[in-house]
């Protein structure tokens, strides 16, 4: 797969996950609002969703630089 079409794949899904999470953010709060008053699973909702979008707009942000053709400098040797 090129990475043009993983920045696109990655671009929809981020795009998605932020229209859902606008969506259901009644929900949201409604799980921090449970953990505060001590239902110990739901602490994990948030944490997970924050993984979520950290590897689905980490992967669209790398795809997206390789698209354009903008690599990393290589590290420089020292003599």
């Amino acid at each position: 797969m090129s990475s043009r079409a993983r920045a696109i794949g990655y671009g929809a899904a981020s795009l998605a996950l932020y229209a859902l999470l606008f969506l259901y953010a009644e929900e949201t709060v409604e799980l921090a609002r449970r953990t505060r008053e001590g239902e110990t699973l739901c602490f994990l909702a948030p944490i997970v969703i924050a993984f979520v979008f950290s590897y689905v707009h980490g992967a669209f942000t790398s795809s997206f630089w390789d698209a354009i053709g903008l690599k990393p400098a290589g590290k420089q040797r020292r003599r």
